[in-house]
Formats: structure tokens, C-alpha cells, sequence
């Protein structure tokens, strides 16, 4: 599963942790890893706030789904073992960290829903199930680097390859038209090109291993089915 530059990693340095399934992990994996952590908790720290404090002055339901919804993203990044296949690749290093740091830079706005609120809380509500769905499904296999945590085929895996980045999309969708801005769009704008670049390169990493290549053929499309 290791691309060349993790085996020389390994073979230049002695292992300073073990993963889920017991193999060993090098010392700069084990690092990087650490770096991930503070980056999230960093970033995730300065969304709370400024959510938090909107549902603290407005009671703003749309703020409260919105926390509600990365905080479970944040637990299972602290908590989840570490991978010896995290990839010290920059360029997914690139995409992932910006990905994740985009639609959590958005901020209240205060307008008027583009819709009825109803059914703006709806559309965030049916895409936090979703994300909750595959986080469960995923358990502490998650991150916002590729890596090969486990390969999952149940839940909502059964339907698309990726149902946790189109849980967020939805998710995204729906607290853009609640909060509607110009800057709040192109973050989400952003994030959604970003996590598109995150799925190829995760299954660039995903696909050595059989498992996922089976699961691959049988679930054709990786986050919209009919289009993607």
C-alpha cells in the first residue's frame, strides 16, 4: 500500500507507532499526522467561535446545524489511530487541508433566506444525516488526508463512493441559502472544487488496495449518482 517515498521513509527511520491494524509507522507519518490534528483543531476552534456566538445573539438555528455538523468531523479526527499509508504527498496535503479550512472560513449572514427557512433547515438536516451516516459507518477511519483507514461497503456506501463529501455539498447547499453572501458562496464554491480534487487523489491511494477496487466496480458513481 505504501507509494516509494513511504518505504524509504520507513527504511530511513525507526517506527514510532503502530496503526489500527498493527503495522508499524514511521516517525515522519507519525508527525504529519500531528500536524493534521492541529490544523483542524485550529481551524475548527475559530468556526465554533464564531457560530456559537451567532446562536448566543440570534438563536440562529442554521449556526447551531452548522456546529453541530463539523463537530463530529473534529471528534473523529482527534480520536481516530494513526495510518501508516497517510500520504506525504504536497499537492494532497494542498487540497486536503483546503478543502476541510474553505467552508469553514463562512460566516453568518444577515439576510434573508433565499427560501423558507423550513426548507432550508431541511436540505441542512437531510445533509447532516448523510454525513453523520457515513461517519458512523466510517468510525474512527476518518481524515481529512489520503489515506487508506479501511475500506467501508455498508451504510450509505452502498450508493456512492464518497457519501460523506455529499452529505457536506448538501449540507453546504442548504446553510448558503439560509445565509446567503457572496463571500459565503465562493467558499462553498471552492470547498466543492477542492473536495472533487480530494476524491481523485484519495482513490489514487485507495485503489492499490483490492478491496477498494471491488467496491469501486460495484458503486459506479462517487458523489452524485447519474453525474459523478
Amino acid at each position: 500500500m505504501d507509494s516509494p517515498a513511504m518505504a524509504m521513509e520507513a527504511t530511513a527511520l525507526p517506527p514510532t507507532g503502530t496503526s489500527a491494524t498493527g503495522t508499524a509507522v514511521p516517525r515522519k507519518i507519525v508527525v504529519l499526522d500531528l500536524v493534521e490534528r492541529a490544523i483542524v483543531s485550529a481551524v475548527f476552534c475559530r468556526f465554533a467561535y464564531l457560530m456559537l456566538q451567532n446562536v448566543s445573539d440570534t438563536a440562529n438555528i442554521g449556526a447551531a446545524l452548522m456546529f453541530v455538523s463539523e463537530l463530529l468531523a473534529f471528534v473523529l479526527i482527534i480520536i481516530r489511530p494513526l495510518s501508516a499509508t497517510l500520504s506525504i504527498r504536497p499537492a494532497d496535503w494542498l487540497f486536503g487541508v483546503a478543502g476541510t479550512i474553505a467552508p469553514l472560513l463562512v460566516k453568518p449572514a444577515p439576510v434573508a433566506p433565499l427560501l423558507p427557512e423550513a426548507l432550508c433547515f431541511a436540505v441542512i438536516i437531510a445533509g447532516i444525516y448523510l454525513q453523520i451516516a457515513a461517519k458512523v459507518a466510517l468510525g474512527r477511519s476518518f481524515g481529512i488526508i489520503a489515506a487508506n483507514r479501511g475500506v467501508k461497503v455498508g451504510g450509505p456506501y452502498r450508493f456512492v463512493r464518497h457519501p460523506m463529501y455529499a452529505g457536506y455539498t448538501i449540507t453546504h447547499i442548504g446553510f448558503l441559502l439560509t445565509m446567503p453572501s457572496l463571500r459565503n458562496a465562493l467558499f462553498y464554491a471552492v470547498a466543492l472544487t477542492f473536495q472533487v480534487v480530494r476524491i481523485l487523489r484519495e482513490e489514487r491511494v485507495l485503489n492499490e488496495a483490492a478491496e477498494y477496487r471491488e467496491m469501486a466496480a460495484r458503486v459506479r458513481y462517487r458523489l452524485l449518482p447519474g453525474v459523478f
